[in-house]
């Protein structure tokens, strides 16, 4: 056995047993990595895939095991190569970022450029997507962390830790209404009163939307959302043309930048909501990886990362 037939084998599994997809991810020829998993299981002497024919439909209950203990040691394949990275090519390397556009809008561009002062030589990419999207990227080492407020916390094989905490911020026309209300009398914004306006926020994945849902629903109370987005520039654009009132995140309201809107906190109706960094289970750290997560937040200090990551 070798790993080859392992990465044939975990890639199969990732692409929901469809071969084709696998060898073409694998710049490879899908007769070959068919080849090399039958090779594969007469030589443990079991059968790892269910077939139906020539197509493979799923995993056998020997195959469950065989795929945990190949997925743990590709992990471990792919930590040897960033031990070897890190201690050859110190400064240097590859960081990608999966994370929401809240984040990448938001909350990066206060960090990367002082990620960039200390490690000029480390090619950064970032991938936007929704936070589902983004748990699987670090799950299936497509990228090396995912930041986002939905999701991480819950995938299997990903360590979650907090970065900061956020509240919603309703965002109304200066001539709204709303627009009179005192901010030392935000609790008279009621459910009640948002209800009575058309409602833009934001897409149901992103940035605390099924508590925006939860919250009406609890209260019986059906919010009348005519326009989903998962930017809150675009919500605060639409909010400006006269569509509606907005909920955004309070992270994307800045009075400075934001004059043509008044905006009003909501914490008090739809709660405090946490933004996660998540990295994959085990995974070796390289050093520009610790100062990145500190420099999302002064408390993910070394220590208390691989406390998280490696008990």
């Amino acid at each position: 056995m070798n790993l080859q037939q392992f990465r044939f084998v975990r890639e199969a599994i990732r692409r929901n047993y469809n071969l084709t997809d696998a060898a073409r991810a694998l710049h490879t020829s899908q007769p070959g990595v068919s080849k090399a998993i039958i090779e594969l299981e007469e030589e443990l002497g079991i059968k790892i895939f269910e077939r139906h024919g020539k197509r493979i439909r799923g995993l056998t209950q020997p195959g469950r095991d065989v795929s945990l203990v190949i997925e743990r040691i590709m992990s471990e394949v792919e930590n040897l190569k960033k031990v070897s990275a890190e201690y050859a090519r110190h400064d240097s390397g590859t960081l990608t970022i999966a994370c929401t556009h809240a984040q990448a809008r938001y909350l990066l561009p206060r960090v990367i450029p002082k990620f960039r002062e200390r490690f000029p030589k480390v090619h950064l990419i970032l991938s936007e997507g929704s936070p589902p999207h983004l748990a699987q990227m670090v799950r299936y080492e497509r990228a090396d962390v995912a930041i986002a407020t939905e999701t991480l916390a819950e995938t299997p094989g990903l360590v979650a830790l907090p970065v900061y905490p956020w509240q919603h911020t309703v965002v109304v026309a200066p001539d709204h209404p709303l627009a009179d209300l005192p901010a030392n009398r935000a609790s008279e914004l009621t459910l009640e009163r948002l209800a009575e306006y058309p409602i833009v926020t934001y897409d149901r994945r992103f940035s605390g939307r099924p508590i925006i849902d939860e919250t009406f629903a609890r209260a019986s109370i059906e919010p009348n959302i005519v326009l989903e987005a998962v930017d809150a520039d675009v919500i605060k654009t639409y909010v400006d043309v006269g569509l509606g009132i907005g909920i955004i995140a309070g992270m994307a309201f800045d009075p400075r930048r934001d004059k043509g809107l008044v905006g009003l906190p909501a914490g008090h109706l739809f709660g405090t909501h946490i933004t996660r960094v998540a990295l994959r289970e085990g995974s070796f750290l390289r050093d520009y990886m610790y100062f990145f997560l500190e420099m999302l937040s002064p408390e993910l200090t070394r220590d208390l990362v691989d406390e998280a990551m490696y008990g």
